[in-house]
Parts: C-alpha cells; structure tokens; sequence
C-alpha cells in the first residue's frame, strides 16, 4: 500500500522553516498567518541575506496561507498570484521581497516589514480633519501610480491594505488578487465571480474587468469618502446584486452629511467614484496633481451636488447597466493606460526668457499636447527667495511677484488654450518660491510624477558653464524624460 502523505509539522515559534525561524505570530487572518522571522543557516540551502541601505538587518515578516482542507480555492490561486507578482515589484511603495516556498512543500512568502501602521485604525476616527484627508490622498494616490507604472493593478484598495512607512510613505500590500500585464492571470483564468473587497470594489470589477488601473481610483475615492463622512458610499454588500447597485445608484454627496466639506474635495471624491471609468481621474498621477493644490480643481455640477438621482433616471441608468457590456481594456492595458495621461511640467521662466525661447517652448508645449491628447499639461515657475535673510515679495512698481509670476505664465499658455481648447483641468499654473529654481522643478516633478519636463536653456556664458546651469541639473537628476529647447 502506498504510504499517507507526511502531517505538516504545525506552524510554532522556534519551527525552521527553509532557513527561516519563526520567532512570533504577529497576525492571523482569514487567509493565512503573519509571523516574525530571523534567518538561520539550514540544511535545505543558504538563506538570502537581507539587509537595509545602513548595513542593518531588514525586519522579515512570512505570510503563510491557512490550508485545512475544504477551503475557498480562490484563496489557494491568490496565494499564488501573490508569490507571482511580489517579486516583480520594487520600490518604496510596496514591500521588498525575500523569499519564497512551493506549495509542495510549505506554501510561505518571507518579506519586508513594513514598521508602520495601516491605514485601517483610521476609519474609527472619521470624519478626519480636511488636511489629514488630503495628505493620506496624496500619498495613496502616489503610491498607486508607482504601481501601475510596474504594469500592476492592484484591485484590492482597502485601509487595511495600506500600510505606513515610519516617514510616512504609503506601502500597499497584499498582492492576491492583482492583475499584472506581464504575468498570468489565473485568476481570470480560473474564476468567473467579481474578486475583490465589496464595499470597494469599482463598477466594471463587478463585470469582471481586471485591467484597468482607474479601478483602483474608485477603491481611493471610497476611502476619501468615508474618511470625510465616516460612512462607505456605497455600504458594504454580500451579494453580487448588492455590488451592481454601484452601477445605477449614486452616493450621496459628501456635503450632505459634512455641510462643511469643500466643494473642490466633493468634487475630487465623486470624480473617483464615477460608474464610467472615462469619467473619472485618468490616471492616479493627475490626482495627486490635483490635492497638491486644491485651488485649480475645476468644479463641475458634482461639486454642488446636494441629492442623489432620481427614481425614474435610477431605472434608466439600471436598464441600461443590465444590457451593457464592459469595455475591456487591451493587453497591456494598464502601461497603456499610464502612458496615455501623462503629466508634461513645462518650466517657464517668464521674467528673463526671450520673446524668441517662450515661443519655442510654447510650439514645443503644444505638439506634445497634440500628440497626447490624455495630457496634463503644468505651467512652473519659480520665483527665487533669498536663502538668507528678508525676500522682497513685491516689485518697483509694488505689484505682488508671485502674482506677477502667475499672471505671466498664463498670458504664456493662453495660445497653447486657444489653439487647442484643452479641457478643464488639464491646463494648470504653479508658481513655485524657492532659492534653488533647478531643485525646485526637480522637486515638483518627481512629487507630482511628471513624465516629461519641457524647459528652456538661455544663451551660453562664462558663469553659466562654470557653475553649471539650471537645464543641466535638471537634465542630470530629473527622473523622467527633459526636453531643453534653444531659440
């Protein structure tokens, strides 16, 4: 007779496992154990070293998925999709992979450990101050968007997902049911049910669209929803009729519930949470764009928004929804997505630029534009303060420089607007004040995620080429495509 398959040892502190100890059960989860782990040297092969930039051993946490037999396979494919993806990824916004294990042996995935907290205890707190709304907006926003740069949708946005760095960077985890444009998905493959968390999974989610990196704009929008109102927009549903109500019954507006919410922020949320991904955000880049500074938000109808819809534009909106086919995306879809709406910084130097350069910039600007009809387009300047000491903030003349600045690059923009009729929002102004005008552009492109920075380069001189000039830091230290133009 054939022997019974061995009983896996149970999961206990001071169990080695490939290498790796199990020092103490953090967390256990409907789907599998969190423990603290140290590397030691083992039998079944040498353990990956793990260290931080100082030197100093990284924090490991092993994610062990909970296998008793009878379970939901979707949980057992997530594992796998999880150990897929996890080593594709990089960077400050998700967790830095270590290790992993067969399911033939011991299913286990071994990372970073992020130190802190999520954002889950924070929902308890709402409604949160307007400030703290937005910088948690922010830097979910930025995060996302670093993702889906990786070719990633996440598709399962949630507080308890979102985890904080000690210096406030957002790390999103828990990658099991994710879409990556590069790597199979089995559970498309495999699965004909919505995947994802109800309360905030997006409309085209709940008709099975697993490519489109705007599904995880809605997920944000549901957070900055409950975060400003302490309630979930859409409840939380069990069924998949109750998940296909999101797509004929809008949410009530924020400032209905918070009569001292900004239009700009209502405006911001039910954007996230349009039913039509076109409707909303196009890409998470021009949503941090956008609570970088308020004050250029265009307000539509939804800002001023006061009741949801009607009964009779609810049946309207519920037949057609019941007959409509989900647009999928192509292959790819999510670097297309990305790559179609990009944010293009143009850096103007409005006081000492040629009448000739401003118009080489303007004609570089607009054929760029054009040719990326998803564009943002941000107009920078910087207005240069003293590192030392007292800045004058007004002219001879007395007139405001910030205003001034201002008031100069839109007059610069105004041909670029008139020629193309570029729609609201995709045209904004930013006046920057700083003693370092290439940090400044620099700065502001990588927090804002600009794909490309159009500036201009003056006339050589002897002082210019010994200190080095502006367009050449920014050439030099930009992390993303520049484009210096000469008259």
């Amino acid at each position: 007779m054939d022997a019974e398959p061995a009983i896996p040892e149970p999961l206990a502190p001071g169990r080695v496992i490939d290498g790796w100890r199990l020092e103490e059960k953090l967390y256990t989860g409907g789907m599998a154990h969190l423990w603290r782990v140290s590397a030691v040297p083992s039998a079944a092969g040498p353990v990956v070293a793990a260290t931080q930039a100082d030197g100093e051993p990284l924090p490991l946490i092993m994610k062990v998925p909970r296998i008793k037999g009878g379970e939901d396979p979707a949980s057992i494919v997530g594992f796998e999709v999880e150990q897929l993806i996890l080593p594709a990824l990089h960077g400050p916004h998700v967790p830095r992979f270590v290790a992993r294990g067969d399911f033939s042996h011991q299913p286990y995935i071994v990372m970073e450990r992020i130190e802190g907290p999520s954002l889950r205890p924070r929902l308890d707190e709402a409604p949160l101050p307007f400030d703290d709304i937005t910088e948690i907006g922010l830097r979910v926003a930025t995060a996302l968007h670093d993702l889906h740069r990786q070719h990633l949708v996440h598709l399962d946005v949630k507080p308890s997902n979102i985890v904080f760095r000690p210096d406030g960077t957002a790390v999103m985890v828990d990658f099991g049911l994710s879409h990556h444009d590069r790597l199979p998905d089995l559970l498309e493959e495999e699965f004909t049910l919505p995947m994802g968390t109800g309360p905030y999974m997006s409309p085209e989610q709940v008709q099975f669209v697993r490519n489109d990196p705007r599904s995880d704009l809605f997920a944000l929008g549901v957070i900055l929803y409950h975060l400003t109102t302490g309630q979930r927009p859409f409840g939380a549903p069990e069924s998949v009729r109750g998940l296909r109500r999101r797509l004929y019954v809008d949410p009530i507006p924020p400032r209905v519930l918070r009569a001292d919410c900004p239009p700009w922020l209502q405006e911001v949320i039910l954007k996230c949470l349009e039913v039509k991904p076109d409707r909303r955000w196009q890409s998470a880049a021009q949503l941090v764009l956008a609570l970088q500074d308020p004050l250029q938000v265009p307000l539509t109808a939804r800002a001023h928004r006061q009741r949801t819809s009607g009964p009779l534009q609810r049946l309207k909106r519920w037949f057609l929804a019941a007959g409509a086919e989900p647009e999928v995306a192509p292959i790819d879809g999510v670097t297309r997505r990305v790559a179609k709406n990009p944010i293009i910084l143009a850096a103007i130097d409005v006081e000492q630029s040629s009448p000739e350069l401003l118009e080489q910039l303007r004609e570089t600007a607009r054929r760029i534009v054009v040719a990326e009809p998803g564009a943002r387009l941000a107009c920078v300047s910087v207005m240069k303060t003293a590192r030392i000491g007292m800045d004058q903030r007004v002219d001879a003349a007395g007139q405001s420089r910030h205003v001034k600045q201002l008031v100069g690059l839109k007059h610069w923009a105004r041909p670029i607007n008139l020629q193309l009729d570029l729609q609201e929002g995709r045209l904004t102004f930013h006046v920057l004040e700083a003693p370092d005008a290439a940090a400044a552009i620099i700065e502001f492109a990588a927090r804002n995620q600009a794909d490309h920075i159009i500036m201009g380069a003056r006339a050589n001189s002897t002082l210019r080429r010994y200190l080095g000039s502006i367009s050449s830091q920014v050439v030099a230290q930009a992390a993303c495509t520049v484009t210096v133009v000469r008259a």
